[in-house]
């Protein structure tokens, strides 16, 4: 299975990758810097063999609890929302600071539900997104939490790339996230829980799992991951959910040595 991850990753050429809060954050919940410096290397070893990377980058809010811990209990909606504002400056940064390292400049892209339901917005981020990786650029992509409410939200980051990856007709999708793929239970409690390493039919795996709560830092969980499968892959698209956490994670999925759940494309 691991070795047709493989496969599917190099014979990609247009990759949108999401990497999720749990990923990017340090079990005390502040920015994991140095793993953002090791992605940016693995991505810049991709971009040299010939592939487009587009990242979609969840984190804001972990990134303004980084910067002010004083909000960090908050609940108000302007609170949380005034977080993210200050923390997707914070994001940002350390992100152009990490792909700096690999002589690679970035590009910010921040959307909400309206701009995927507009055709004329939805041209737009097309063209730009074509426009910043061809010029070698790496988009990097989040919700605009700062204002986006419910009847304007996408809601995670999951449901975000996938839309992201059908309007940029990518070749795949990888969520980075903090398990190994979809397993039958949560393995967290669960210690007979077995990894479902391919998926053909969604509705079929509805009927195995069980699906539980949301993670610690993120908003969504498994379900949202699956939701975005089934978006892809109704456009041909395969996805891949993996551990994004640990050094060299991608390049451990490109040479097979990291498992996951592929989704595979419908035809």
């Amino acid at each position: 299975m691991s070795e047709t991850i493989s496969n599917i990753i190099k014979q990609s050429r247009k990759i949108v990758i999401k990497i999720g809060s749990n990923t990017l954050a340090k079990p005390d919940g502040t920015q994991n810097t140095d793993f953002m410096k090791d992605f940016a290397r693995q991505c810049k070893t991709l971009i040299d063999c010939g592939k487009q990377i587009v990242l979609v980058s969840s984190g804001a809010q972990v990134s303004g609890v980084s910067t002010l811990k004083e909000w960090a209990r908050k609940k108000d909606v302007h609170f949380r929302q005034a977080l993210c504002a200050i923390g997707q400056v914070e994001l940002m940064a350390q992100w152009r600071k990490a792909f700096a390292t690999q002589d690679l400049h970035i590009g910010q892209l921040l959307f909400t539900k309206e701009d995927f339901e507009n055709d004329h917005r939805s041209l737009n981020i097309r063209n730009t997104l074509f426009t910043l990786v061809d010029e070698g650029v790496v988009p990097i992509i989040n919700e605009n939490d700062s204002v986006s409410i419910d009847e304007f939200s996408i809601g995670d980051n999951d449901n975000l790339s996938a839309l992201t990856t059908i309007l940029w007709s990518a070749d795949l999708l990888i969520l980075f996230s903090d398990i190994d793929g979809i397993y039958t239970d949560n393995p967290k409690t669960n210690p007979n829980a077995k990894l479902i390493e391919t998926v053909n039919s969604i509705p079929e795996l509805r009927k195995q799992i069980t699906i539980g709560e949301t993670n610690a830092f993120g908003t969504g969980g498994i379900e949202t991951k699956i939701q975005a499968a089934e978006k892809t892959t109704v456009y041909g698209i395969p996805l891949l959910l993996a551990n994004g956490n640990g050094q060299g994670a991608l390049e451990n999925l490109v040479n097979g040595t990291n498992k996951g759940t592929l989704f595979l494309a419908q035809e």
